[in-house]
């Protein structure tokens, strides 16, 4: 299972705390699915074949601190192991462009990845970490996280993308700690 974290609404489409959700996009639209509104499961869903293996795609539709009903929805519904979800989201702490992997861990203040811990009782879901910098005035921290892309930080997330789907075949074949091992360091 594949999350991508965002808010709802085009006021935040092209926003860094929507990084997660772009990801998401990108990979369906590589692989020709149609996200579709499911309300059973709080947010646009779909599934891709890659490499034989099926990952079935979310973008909860709640707002981003209550990202994780939707994730308990699906994955409970299809019985999906805590191991086997990978959260994408925006992270901070990376540069733009930079995108690792990380197997489990605390929220960080996330208030998406903080609802998806008490929804699954578990920090041990892997998270896919999409660099946006902590480049904002002190106080200024929403303002920056809901602010738009540039368009530098837009092509570096763009430049990241095949290297992103390439993450995730490993991912679905060798696993998370593999996957870390071969594309952390790129």
């Amino acid at each position: 299972m594949l999350v991508g974290l965002a808010n709802p609404g085009p006021e935040y489409a092209n926003t860094r705390h929507n990084a997660g959700a772009w990801f998401i996009e990108q990979l369906a639209a590589r692989y020709n699915c149609t996200l579709k509104h499911d309300p059973k499961y709080h947010g646009l869903t779909g599934k891709v074949i890659i490499q034989g293996q099926e990952f079935k795609l979310l973008i909860p539709t709640t707002y981003m601190n209550l990202s994780g009903k939707a994730v308990s929805s699906l994955a409970n519904f299809f019985k999906i192991p805590v191991e086997n979800i990978l959260v994408a989201h925006d992270e901070m702490d990376l540069e733009p462009g930079v995108a690792k992997l990380k197997k489990g861990g605390g929220h960080g203040g996330h208030n998406g990845l903080k609802d998806i811990q008490a929804q699954l009782k578990t920090v041990g879901y892997p998270r896919f970490r999409f660099g946006i910098s902590n480049e904002f005035s002190k106080g200024r921290q929403v303002d920056y996280v809901l602010g738009e892309w540039s368009e530098e930080e837009e092509s570096q997330m763009k430049e990241r993308l095949d290297t992103s789907v390439e993450l995730i075949k490993s991912f679905g074949t060798a696993g998370v700690s593999i996957t870390m091992n071969t594309f952390n360091g790129k």
